[in-house]
């Protein structure tokens, strides 16, 4: 029951940003819209910006679900550009609000999440310090992520897929040989 209320209030965040700037919601708007009381609210979310990210997290999981691998992260970063896209108002709206690191930071997560498994597929076999590996699915969170951000500032023109088989023509076989430079076990 308990992720079927969370989903019904997304929905009524949702619903509401079809209305009105991020700013202008109260959690009365959200229960009211709902149709169940502020104190249920509470029981999930502490305040609106935790339904915010919440509902960034759902998002994301289910557009990686299944592509965090070399073969698999153009897909992943695809349906991740697809679920912003598919929520615009949303995003756009949290986007333009004073609430914008919040989208940043969500973005920052996802992408992580998908470039550590790539990168830790790509280093199978080799002795590569963990910061190293770190540090390399820190450097493409930052290149992905400031694309998607320019991106959705451009109010999300410009194709997803084209974006991506693009990034892919630059990055290709580059986690690879970052990661034969920085081994251990070099001879």
């Amino acid at each position: 029951m308990s992720q079927v209320t969370k989903r019904a209030l997304e929905a009524s965040l949702k619903n509401l940003l079809l209305q009105k700037p991020l700013s202008k919601i109260t959690i009365s708007d959200i229960t009211e819209d709902c149709g169940i009381n502020r104190m249920t609210f509470y029981y999930h979310f502490k305040d609106i910006y935790d339904l915010v990210e919440w509902s960034c997290q759902e998002d994301a999981s289910k557009a990686l679900a299944g592509n965090k691998t070399y073969e698999t992260w153009q897909q992943g970063f695809l349906q991740l550009f697809k679920a912003v896209q598919d929520n615009k108002p949303f995003i756009m709206n949290v986007y333009h609000s004073f609430s914008r690191e919040q989208v940043e930071n969500y973005l920052y997560k996802v992408t992580y999440d998908l470039l550590e498994g790539v990168v830790e597929e790509q280093a199978q076999g080799m002795s590569v310090r963990d910061e190293d590996k770190a540090f390399i699915a820190t450097v493409y969170k930052y290149a992905f992520v400031g694309l998607m951000l320019d991106w959705i500032k451009n109010d999300m023109k410009g194709d997803p897929q084209q974006l991506v088989d693009r990034l892919e023509l630059v990055i290709h076989g580059n986690v690879r040989a970052a990661l034969e430079r920085l081994r251990i076990d070099k001879a």
